[in-house]
């Protein structure tokens, strides 16, 4: 009972940094591997968490306006390739070169996240015919990474939406949930089907990032930009020291 009750306050954190900049699944992957989930299974566990979170999410960001669900829905088929093929290949994860990988990737995004907003963007307007076509090509390797490991895919997905697709960023974060929760339904099949899942710990978690998404989705609409670019470059600076230093 006592590891449900920490999972589910790890999820509240989880779903809100996920929600507001990405990062959140390198809190609740860990305590599930620390509560003796074997690294690939607690990896496929809380893609169970990720489904309500998200769903809260879109949820909150509809409410307050902030949707366009045909676009989300173009983007977030376009992931389902790389999901089936990461998903898959998850289990030959490599733990070293993942890390490696990852920070110079976190590195990278916190690299082009700190470049000056362009100033044309407009939370009504549409990315033109260029701008649409190269995200949705990207959501196909974003798409994978989301399959593999899922850790660390708002630090893709946001400036493929921000910077290529040129969207501000409550819409983007707006986009990001939707885009997650399709191809995380496909990546959860995957995982069921081929792992033994901890569905308790799943369950556990998924009330906590319920909550969190909430409150992450309502706290953007509200306090506008400033906080997700703060907790961006905070989570991205501290994911990058864990993973070359620890």
């Amino acid at each position: 009972m006592l590891e449900l009750i920490i999972l589910a306050i790890t999820g509240v954190a989880t779903g809100f940094l996920n929600v507001m900049a990405g990062g959140g699944s390198m809190l609740s992957v860990p305590v599930m591997i620390f509560m003796g989930v074997p690294g690939t299974i607690a990896n496929g566990t809380n893609r169970i968490a990720i489904l309500p979170q998200n769903v809260s999410a879109v949820w909150a960001f509809w409410r307050k306006g902030f949707s366009n669900f045909k676009l989300s829905f173009s983007l977030g088929l376009c992931t389902i390739p790389g999901t089936l093929i990461g998903a898959t290949l998850a289990a030959r994860l490599d733990s070293a070169q993942f890390n490696t990988l990852l920070a110079v990737i976190m590195g990278f995004v916190l690299i082009i996240m700190s470049l000056p907003q362009p100033k044309t963007i407009n939370i009504q307007a549409l990315p033109s015919r260029n701008r649409l076509i190269a995200g949705h090509l990207l959501m196909v390797l974003i798409g994978f990474w989301g399959g593999f490991i899922h850790i660390g895919v708002g630090f893709l997905l946001m400036p493929t939406l921000n910077r290529v697709m040129q969207l501000d960023l409550i819409t983007t974060n707006a986009h990001k949930v939707f885009i997650v929760l399709c191809y995380t339904i496909v990546a959860l099949i995957v995982f069921a089907s081929e792992l033994e899942l901890v569905w308790a710990y799943g369950i556990a978690l998924g009330v906590g990032t319920w909550t969190g998404a909430w409150l992450a989705a309502n706290m953007q609409v509200k306090k506008g930009i400033g906080p997700i670019k703060l907790t961006l470059n905070i989570v991205i600076v501290a994911f990058i020291i864990k993973l070359l230093f620890f």
